[in-house]
């Protein structure tokens, strides 16, 4: 008489570790390259992920972008290793109390950031003020389980962005320890998300993935 088969044992899958991008496309974001230097960032950003080799998270790309009027799901969440990245392209205004309740939706859907997923990374791409009711759309992405507990990231583009702008991100933010970046120049928009890409990737490789500290210090080294 054969041998039973013994079932091997199979090792769960990789729980999703996800990075949400709110990328402000308005119309100002065509002047001095702004544009064409986030669309860079994010695709060799969305690259770095997709090199990342871990079985303990697997890294999850979306990007929301607000401008015109409305915002919308430029990037679904996808695996790193799935997302084949297409260029945005600026016009209009800037909604960005839109893009905190499409956020705090996508947060919320299980069917797309599952209950076993760690906790997200969100970061907030803009160079101007909001056109719309941003306040009470914040309030609720605060509030929210995800939304609240969110490693949460924030980058001012240009010379223009004045307090009153840099007064959003750090609402956005929502803890003194962490400023939001200040990119005068198109250019340092690309180390700041390598800044990010090293914050999530260090995470996902981490014993303690949900641990959402990070140390400035790396991203004044980057700066250099």
């Amino acid at each position: 008489m054969a041998d039973p088969v013994v079932a091997r044992p199979v090792a769960p899958p990789p729980r999703p570790l996800p990075v949400l991008i709110l990328a402000d496309v308005s119309g100002s974001m065509a002047e001095g390259g702004k544009i064409d230097v986030l669309n860079r960032s994010i695709a060799t950003m969305i690259r770095s992920f997709a090199a990342e080799d871990t079985l303990r998270g697997e890294i999850v790309v979306g990007v929301v972008t607000f401008g015109g009027v409305e915002a919308s799901l430029h990037q679904p969440l996808a695996p790193a290793t799935e997302v084949v990245w297409q260029d945005m392209r600026p016009y209009g205004r800037t909604p960005l109390g839109q893009a905190f309740d499409l956020v705090n939706r996508l947060l919320a859907d299980e069917s797309v950031v599952p209950r076993r997923a760690f906790t997200p990374s969100l970061v907030l791409v803009s160079d101007g003020l909001p056109t719309d009711e941003w306040r009470e759309p914040l309030e609720r992405l605060l509030a929210s389980p995800r939304g609240g507990k969110a490693a949460r990231l924030a980058v001012g583009v240009g010379q223009d962005m004045d307090e009153d702008a840099f007064d959003v991100l750090r609402a956005f933010i929502h803890n003194p320890a962490i400023p939001p970046f200040r990119a005068d120049e198109a250019h340092q928009l690309s180390r700041y998300f390598s800044w990010v890409t090293l914050s999530v990737t260090t995470r996902a490789r981490s014993a303690r993935p949900n641990d959402v500290s990070m140390s400035m210090d790396e991203l004044d080294d980057l700066l250099g």
